[in-house]
């Protein structure tokens, strides 16, 4: 890193009235969560495609992972996926992973996979199929008390694709009824993260089908279940910063599954399509951090971030590197904001001096502040490259294909 690079830009910063110490203290503090499923093989609804080096089993995905959390310093947990991960001992799976310097994260209920939810998981007409979705939410509840897991992040596929072909009204109540038990089942501490979806697999309606369904569906459960944003989940043009912020208010913002999209859930690397977006989303919740309201503070203090990807065509371990990074980026801009300068915009209703104070944040190159951070934290200013130097990459190739997939 070159110290006059990073003495300029603090002189700049500072002279704008930005409290470096407390930013670069704000990006320490950031934590990111990487999905183990995120290392494995995966593809489209067409084919798996296989790599050569991809983890076999979820104990060489922690070990992936771990590669991960040791080159940024951001990424202590990895969040499970059951059955994906499942294993006959998830105490011996909690010990690998504390060796490797990381912890089991949010646990992922799967319902999606097998034939008996051809026509739904715990909105299945048929009562059978959904008691064993229901156990299967429940063994999941269990998994987590096991392995020290406090977030439990449900996603369902559960749909319909024709009009007329389900009761909508009676698949509504019925996922209320299994997720109440559910909820029931968890620890004080655990939380339950709800993520909606506007379509896919199901065409013609989605039981939860937006961020308002989901936020519903948390109030009537109770304080422990939350909404979840993966921001892929939505129609083209939505305001995703709106909703958040909005459930931020709200105190119902659970946690976010990071990735980028253009045109439908395209699971790409977070940031390589629409940074601004994911700058935008900081922005608010930087925003209510400073609240004067401490509900709202405590809120914005509280978010999982995860990551939810799909690595089709890329190596693994480098995408997750680069979806990482672009996260830390956009945070450390939207940290940049002069929010004193935008509420007296605001105040004065000066348009373009509002937009202004946001937008010039953005256009700030953060290298600089970043790599002065991994210095102070002791991982490499540039991670990618020092992947790319760690011989790592070479030596998973001796796992050969065949690895985990989904």
């Amino acid at each position: 890193m070159s110290d006059k690079a990073y003495a300029l830009f603090e002189e700049q910063q500072t002279l704008r009235g930005i409290d470096i110490a407390a930013v670069k203290e704000k990006l320490k503090a950031l934590k990111v969560e990487t999905p183990s499923w995120g290392y494995g093989d995966s593809g489209t609804r067409f084919k798996v495609y296989q790599q050569t080096g991809v983890p076999r089993n979820p104990f060489e995905k922690f070990e992936d992972a771990a590669q991960v959390h040791k080159l940024t310093g951001v990424c202590p947990s990895v969040a499970i996926h059951i059955p994906w991960d499942k294993v006959d001992d998830y105490a011996k799976l909690k010990q690998h992973a504390t060796d490797l310097g990381v912890s089991i994260g949010a646990v992922n209920p799967n319902l999606f996979q097998e034939d008996d939810y051809i026509f739904g998981s715990v909105t299945n007409s048929n009562a059978a199929i959904r008691r064993k979705a229901t156990d299967h939410l429940l063994e999941c509840v269990d998994i987590a008390k096991t392995v020290g897991s406090d977030v439990l992040s449900l996603w369902f596929a559960d749909g319909s694709n024709y009009p007329g072909q389900v009761d909508i009204r009676a698949r509504k109540a019925w996922m209320y009824e299994s997720l109440k038990e559910m909820y029931n089942a968890m620890s004080p501490s655990m939380r339950m993260l709800i993520e909606y979806k506007f379509y896919e697999p199901a065409f013609y309606h989605t039981d939860l089908a937006d961020w308002g369904m989901a936020f519903n569906l948390a109030n009537k459960l109770g304080p422990q279940a939350e909404v979840l944003v993966d921001t892929g989940h939505h129609p083209q043009g939505t305001n995703i910063e709106h909703i958040v912020t909005y459930l931020l208010d709200e105190n119902k913002l659970g946690g976010f599954h990071f990735n980028s999209r253009k045109y439908g859930d395209d699971d790409l690397i977070v940031g390589s399509v629409n940074p601004y977006e994911l700058f935008l989303i900081f922005y608010q919740i930087i925003d209510a951090a400073n609240d004067k309201n401490p509900l709202i503070r405590k809120a914005s203090d509280n978010i999982a971030y995860m990551i939810d990807q799909s690595h089709n065509i890329e190596r693994k371990i480098p995408a997750m590197l680069r979806s990482v990074l672009n996260v830390q980026t956009q945070y450390a801009k939207a940290l940049l904001i002069n929010l004193e300068e935008v509420r007296a915009a605001q105040e004065n209703q000066d348009v373009l001096g509002a937009e202004d104070a946001v937008r010039k944040a953005f256009e700030f190159d953060v290298t600089p502040l970043l790599q002065a951070v991994r210095e102070e934290i002791g991982v490499p200013v540039d991670p990618m490259k020092a992947y790319l130097a760690s011989g790592y990459d070479e030596k998973i190739n001796a796992r050969g294909k065949g690895g985990a997939s989904w």
